[in-house]
């Protein structure tokens, strides 16, 4: 969600915009949308989204069997059994802190380790070696910091092997909400490419979209993105377009992208559902069981449920000010399908 995620008090809602239409840009200008063949698996998707009182099992404010909270939480599969969720908490030292946690059914969550102060909004992936590759956004100078761990065991002691903290190219204030698209072996983690979404605070501003190619653990090239910016900014999105997430999903590459109505404004945070392939963007409207209004850092992730029916698992940060009663923090639920 931007820069930094901090609740504040308030129940305050804002109206929404209700508009079902679409978006899509060609040669710079914007036109109404054609149909496209990922058209209806965004539509499935956006729908799993949108219901959260239909899901298979939900949560809400999830903390770790530490008490920590588990803001912005990313989840996996993880190889070697069960689920892995990676997340930041603010501790004592008034800083944010990158956790990691274990699970069996995707709900209750087991804290294994701190694995850096000053890092928030973490994601990971495993890769095909069974090592694992995390990214999150690091302090003081805000930046993408991507780390590797070999194993399971390096993980979740906190043993990192290869580490690279990218430069700061796009802004001189902040770069950071990364998330991981890909990471291609050539063949191993010394000869790689990884593939890095994240977001620049443009002008010194507002965050807009960038990608970036981590090559060989060694060196970093970025750009912006405005097409996909402007996919958000035809909804009237006018604050921060921060944290993103991707996943293929019936044979598309489809995605979830938060965008900030107003400026400053938590109670403006909405999610949306975006095509990779058209450049279409589909604002969501989510329902759960108080009727919460704000939903900022969507990820989202295709995995296989405790009772091993595929699923699709979205992990949203509810802020305060737009959270019904005891829905605030971390929400966390799954939905099966065939």
């Amino acid at each position: 969600m931007g820069r930094t995620l901090q609740g504040h008090g308030g129940a305050a809602r804002v109206a929404v915009l209700a508009i079902a239409t679409t978006a899509f840009l060609i040669g710079g200008l914007l036109t109404p949308a054609v149909a496209a063949p990922s058209d209806a698996a965004r539509a499935e998707l956006r729908g799993m989204i949108e219901n959260v009182t239909s899901a298979n099992a939900h949560r809400y404010g999830a903390t770790d069997s530490a008490g920590h909270s588990m803001d912005t939480a990313k989840i996996i599969q993880d190889s070697s059994g069960g689920y892995l969720a990676v997340y930041h908490t603010m501790l004592g030292d008034g800083r944010f802190h990158a956790l990691v946690a274990t699970s069996a059914d995707l709900m209750n969550w087991t804290f294994a380790r701190d694995l850096g102060t000053g890092a928030s909004q973490p994601s990971i992936t495993q890769i095909s070696t069974g090592g694992y590759v995390m990214a999150w956004e690091q302090d003081p100078n805000n930046h993408i910091a991507v780390r590797y761990y070999p194993d399971r065991a390096h993980l979740l002691s906190g043993s990192v092997t290869k580490s690279y903290d990218t430069p700061r190219t796009l802004s001189s204030c902040a770069e950071g909400t990364p998330n991981i698209y890909s990471v291609t072996l050539k063949p191993d983690i010394d000869h790689s490419v990884i593939d890095i979404g994240g977001h620049y605070y443009a002008n010194c501003d507002v965050d807009r979209q960038q990608r970036g190619t981590l090559t060989n653990f060694s060196s970093w090239s970025t750009s912006a993105q405005s097409n996909f910016d402007n996919a958000l900014l035809h909804w009237g999105v006018k604050g921060n377009i921060g944290d993103r997430d991707a996943l293929t999903f019936r044979g598309y590459q489809l995605g979830v992208i938060e965008g900030q109505y107003t400026k400053n404004d938590f109670r403006s945070w909405r999610t949306f559902v975006y095509d990779y392939a058209t450049g279409n963007a589909d604002q969501t409207t989510i329902h759960t069981n108080g009727g919460s209004t704000a939903y900022a850092n969507p990820s989202i992730t295709t995995l296989k449920a405790p009772n091993g029916k595929t699923a699709v698992l979205v992990s949203l940060f509810l802020p305060s000010e737009g959270a019904a009663a005891g829905e605030a923090g971390q929400l966390l639920y799954y939905r099966e399908y065939s």
